[in-house]
């Protein structure tokens, strides 16, 4: 157990050391390189001056050193792309390792937590909560009972007693004459007045009967 948990650090650090020379050596790659491109840039110039003073062989053997510099330029590219593609390999399975340690550190947290948490405790508790629960609701319903003497009232004669003034309300409601509704006043047109009919003269006979009415009186 112990190696396991000192191992794991050890390993960290010898794979940031791992990387670290491999960028090292990458520097020190690329600075030798620069200075590879400079010489052969140099032995290029030479060659140009060698053949305008008509010195063909001078010219040829600048030539010569110029592409042995190239091949060391290729080769030392060769060995960047080897440097890069091994920090590539180290970094993922750094990347690998530390996933893995992170999901076995989260397993184990939970491995841990389920021991704490037993099952039989869970449904222990929860009867507990429903037992307290309960007795709440009871302590309510007790609380919410009437005492004194408002417990001594029957509910069914208080219902039968609502039913009988329902009845009784009911039966006063039929019994209530109708009322007429007063007729609607006849609406006249502004600057109109209402027309009245011209007095009916008495007839003849009216008249007769009027006058034996007066003789009868006197």
């Amino acid at each position: 157990m112990f190696s396991r948990i000192f191992g794991k650090p050890k390993q960290e650090t010898n794979a940031l050391a791992t990387i670290d020379k491999l960028n090292e050596t990458l520097e020190m790659l690329e600075k030798k390189e620069k200075v590879l491109q400079k010489k052969a840039s140099a032995e290029v110039e030479k060659a140009k001056e060698f053949t305008k003073a008509k010195n063909k062989r001078a010219a040829i053997q600048c030539l010569k050193r110029k592409r042995l510099y190239e091949q060391q330029i290729e080769q030392l590219g060769n060995f960047q792309l080897r440097i890069h593609d091994q920090m590539i390999l180290l970094e993922g399975a750094k990347a690998t390792t530390e996933t893995v340690d992170a999901l076995r550190t989260g397993a184990s947290a939970m491995k841990s937590m389920q021991k704490a948490t037993n099952i039989d405790d869970v449904d222990k508790t929860m009867d507990e909560i429903n037992e307290q629960t309960e007795n709440m609701k009871q302590i309510q319903e007790a609380l919410a009972a009437p005492i004194g003497a408002a417990a001594d009232f029957d509910e069914d004669e208080l219902e039968a007693e609502l039913e009988e003034l329902e009845g009784a309300e009911l039966e006063e409601q039929l019994l209530q004459p109708a009322t007429t509704a007063p007729a609607a006043p006849v609406q006249v047109p502004a600057g109109r007045q209402p027309v009245r009919a011209p007095p009916r003269k008495p007839t003849a006979e009216e008249d007769e009967l009027a006058a034996l009415q007066a003789e009868m009186a006197l």
